[in-house]
This record gives C-alpha cells, sequence and structure tokens, in this order.
C-alpha cells in the first residue's frame, strides 16, 4: 500500500471522483445542478431496483470508494447488494451483500478502522483496496428490498495507467450457512483455480441458541494451496488466535485484525460477533488454486455442556475428534467431581458467514451465483443500540 506521494507519475493520469453530481466523471461537469449549489448529493436507489455508480472506460485503478445510505436497519442492508465487473467479464468478480463487504457483519453498523475498511461513526461505507483493470470497469448497487432508498456515493479513480504483466483483479465473494453441519468446517473461500493472494476475510459468528452460553471460538483457520486435498498446508490454532487475540474476543479495530462487531446481548460470550484479518504484511500467495475455511469448534467447560443438556435433552454433544464420542452425563459429572474446571472441545453448529478477499490474475471467477436474499437475511441478530434512522 506504499505510495510515492512526494513524486508525479512518469505519464499523465487523470484523477475522477464519480459522484452523483458527476457519475461519469467529465471534466469540467461536477457541480452544475442548482446552480451550482448542491444540486445532487444523493441519487434514488427505488425498491427492487439498481444503481451503476462507475461505468468506467480505459486503463486505471479504483483508489477509493465511499457510500451511506438513508437506512441502517440490518434487513434492509442485507437486502442490497455490491457487483464489480472488470474488462468485459459477463460474470461478476465481486457479489456479497453491501454491508458485509464493506465489514460491517450481519447488517450490522460498527464504528472501526482497518487497513481496507473504515466506518468513523458507524453509518458510512470505506473501502481503500486498489482496484486496477485494463479496459473498463463497473460497479453496480442493486436493491432487493421494497423500500425507496437514498444513496450518497462516490468512487476515487485515476485514469490512464498502463499496468504491466503481473497486474492482478481484486475478487471477492460472501456465504453463509445458517446452520453449518456437524464436523464439517465453514468454508471462507470455495476452491478456485487461479494465481494470485489472497488478502483475507471478514468473518460472522451467530450462536445456535441452544450453545448460547459456552465459548465458541476455537476452530482452526485452514487454508489449501496448489493442490492440497485432505490436509492443508496452512493451519492457525483457533478463531480469536487468528484475528491476534488470545483467550477469547471482545471489540478492538486494528489495522490487519480485528473484532468490530459485537451484538449488546449481555452474555460473557456475546452471541453475535463479527471480526476480521487481513493479509498484508503476510501475504498468502497462490499459484494453481486455493480454498480456505474454519473448522466450527467450541472449548465449552463441563459445567456449560451439563447445562446446555438441561436446556435441550435431545442435543448431541460430540467430542471433537472421530465424530463416533458424545459427552455424557454420567462422565462429565464424574470428572467435575475431581476438576471443577474440567473443560474440552465440542463440534458445534453455529450461524457463520464470510466475505473472502483475493487477488486473480482473471478478470472474473468460477464461483456459483450468490445465496438468495431469503438466506441473506434468515434470523439476523438485532442490531446495535441507537441505530441510526434517517
Amino acid at each position: 500500500m506504499t505510495l510515492n506521494i512526494n513524486y508525479m507519475p512518469e505519464k499523465k493520469i487523470k484523477t475522477l471522483w464519480l459522484t452523483g453530481e458527476n457519475p461519469k466523471g467529465k471534466k469540467g461537469a461536477a457541480a452544475k445542478k442548482r446552480h451550482g449549489r448542491k444540486g445532487a448529493p444523493w441519487v434514488a436507489l427505488p425498491a427492487k431496483g439498481e444503481l451503476v455508480i462507475a461505468d468506467i472506460k480505459g486503463s486505471g485503478t479504483i483508489r477509493r470508494i465511499w457510500g451511506t445510505l438513508s437506512n441502517f436497519e440490518p434487513d434492509t442492508l442485507r437486502s442490497l447488494t455490491i457487483e464489480m465487473y472488470w474488462d468485459d467479464a459477463k460474470k461478476p468478480a465481486v457479489q456479497a451483500p453491501l454491508p458485509d463487504f464493506f465489514c460491517h457483519t450481519f447488517g450490522g453498523m460498527a464504528t472501526f478502522e482497518n487497513i481496507f475498511f473504515s466506518s468513523p461513526k458507524g453509518t458510512s461505507f470505506n473501502c481503500f483496496i486498489p482496484m486496477s483493470f485494463r479496459k473498463n470497469a463497473k460497479i453496480v448497487v442493486k436493491n432487493q428490498s421494497k423500500l425507496d432508498l437514498v444513496m450518497f456515493y462516490e468512487v476515487d479513480v485515476t485514469l490512464g495507467e498502463d499496468h504491466g504483466d503481473n497486474m492482478l483483479y481484486f475478487h471477492s465473494c460472501w456465504r453463509r450457512e445458517n446452520y453449518t453441519k456437524l464436523r464439517e468446517d465453514f468454508t471462507i473461500l470455495p476452491k478456485i483455480k487461479g494465481r494470485g493472494k489472497f488478502l483475507g476475510c471478514n468473518l460472522g459468528f451467530n450462536s445456535h441458541p441452544d450453545l448460547i452460553k459456552s465459548w465458541w471460538g476455537e476452530g482452526e483457520v485452514k487454508i489449501f494451496l496448489d493442490g492440497d486435498s485432505k490436509f492443508p498446508t496452512l493451519c492457525g490454532t483457533g478463531v480469536e488466535d487468528y484475528i491476534g487475540s488470545g483467550f477469547g474476543q471482545d471489540y478492538f479495530s486494528h489495522l490487519y485484525q480485528g473484532n468490530q462487531f459485537l451484538t449488546d446481548q449481555e452474555t460473557f460470550y456475546k452471541n453475535a460477533q463479527g471480526f476480521y484479518r487481513f493479509h498484508v504484511p503476510d501475504p498468502v500467495y497462490f499459484y494453481e488454486d486455493i480454498k480456505a475455511t474454519i473448522q466450527v469448534l467450541g472449548g465449552p467447560s463441563y459445567v456449560e455442556i451439563l447445562e446446555t443438556m438441561d436446556r435441550n435433552p435431545d442435543f448431541k454433544m460430540m467430542k471433537a475428534g472421530n465424530g463416533k464420542e458424545f459427552y455424557t452425563r454420567k462422565e462429565l459429572e464424574e470428572e467435575l467431581k475431581k476438576n471443577p474446571k474440567a473443560s474440552g472441545y465440542l463440534e458445534r453448529i453455529d450461524d457463520w458467514c464470510a466475505t473472502a478477499y483475493w487477488y486473480m490474475d482473471e478478470p472474473s471467477n468460477s464461483l456459483p451465483k450468490m445465496s438468495s436474499l431469503r438466506s441473506r437475511i434468515k434470523n439476523l441478530p438485532p442490531p446495535r443500540k441507537g441505530l441510526l434512522r434517517i
């Protein structure tokens, strides 16, 4: 991300701000409406409609995307999507719910800042990922909600650049499992073929109702690289460890890692959280293919397991391992007599979502179309207190 801020480029480069005032970025065409007195600061985003916020011809780089909206209800936000197309590609390289793409998990707005995204008051969307293209670029925001909305936006572009053979295209995808399957890892990035680098991810966790009062974050991130099959080349040590914390998670917002979203639930474990990790100083390169997953594992105390059994006697408490062993009340009670602080590893089923970010050498990827609106808004956790409404 280093910029030569005290040097002019070797060739003439145009700077464009694409906004409602000047959507095409034409020279001398901004701030004309209402006699130049703030005539078009916002644009309409009608229900079931869409808005092209960038349609750029030529070779260049998108440097920054900013936006805000007239409604911040989680269901409404999750009903908005963002798609990005590079160099005449028919399929989008980027397809995600609008808030999740900008690091707002589960449609819950949060105050945070990291190297790629920020929201100073929890009321805006900022992205600073460089997105280069050789021929053209297009960004589309779609409104699948039943509400007519107002959108403010700005897309900042430099145009006229010559990109070398090693230029990579930006990609992003989103997926959710509500709920995951027992003893099956949640997929952050499905397997894709190509050459590039994995930038990182924004993850979301929402506890299964029967497991809400037990520690959930023991799952290890696994990254399969260049022909890996059963076992990965890269493996972490736990959820909170992956984002640079340890022994639990709480709110923090750092440059490359953070836990930016927490619901207002009054529980020690907080049943919904959003967190991120970006591999900038520690790049993850791939030359043939890549896949990223995270285990759905918890580390409850035996007391917490017994409490879960009391709440739902039919809920199966599988031990981490071969998938054939389950905790029994008898063994738990006997072990607690010897060690009141006894704990173990538990295979869980929870609500997980992920927005993955990466660069690769092709302008489109082989991933399927994003899941339905219904699956995006189902069982969303409650918004934070003091949710802004306009």
